[in-house]
């Protein structure tokens, strides 16, 4: 049994602009790389953490609403919790991502668009239970894995141009991706 509660509802979301403002996260992890041909650099592969959809097929990371008693980081690791059952540390923001949400319209956002700050979220821990572990399966994939499984175009486009490209610069000792000005 889990001792954590997912939130549910919309009373304190955030909207901007006519948007439901999400926050989410790409979780990721060092695995060792057992390539007897590679050098040291190269023995670490990286996996992110990718759960099913509740609405469909496919693959998502997981992401929610970014709600008014909280700021966007603490939406983030929120949503890797409830939905995921892992915590870790937030590395990088990754960039903002808008889309058309066929399943989420309001009052306020009567068109069904959202904008999510995706972050990545370097995984320390991984919960025996968490809230949403009844409807949602984690699956580790490589990076090429995990593009060829995403639910949404806008999803890929978060781990192809965002994740992979600020971990290309991480990993060569740069580390920043500046995707605010989406």
């Amino acid at each position: 049994m889990c001792d954590l509660v997912a939130r549910t509802g919309r009373h304190q979301q955030r909207y901007e602009g006519g948007r439901r403002l999400l926050a989410g996260c790409i979780p990721f992890r060092y695995k060792d790389n057992n390539d007897e041909t590679s050098d040291d650099e190269q023995k670490k592969l990286v996996e992110v953490l990718m759960i099913n959809s509740q609405s469909g097929p496919g693959l998502l990371f997981p992401k929610g609403g970014w709600e008014n008693d909280e700021t966007v980081e603490e939406a983030a690791a929120r949503e890797a919790i409830e939905e995921a059952g892992v915590r870790g540390d937030l590395v990088q923001l990754l960039g903002f991502y808008d889309f058309k949400s066929k399943t989420h319209q309001d009052d306020f956002c009567p068109e069904g668009m959202c904008r999510a700050a995706v972050f990545a979220l370097h995984v320390k821990e991984e919960l025996a239970s968490w809230p949403e572990q009844s409807t949602r399966q984690r699956h580790w994939l490589t990076v090429p894995e995990a593009a060829e499984r995403c639910r949404h175009p806008w999803v890929q486009e978060a781990l192809v141009t965002g994740f992979s490209v600020w971990l290309e610069n991480w990993s060569n000792g740069g580390g920043c991706v500046d995707r605010s000005a989406r």
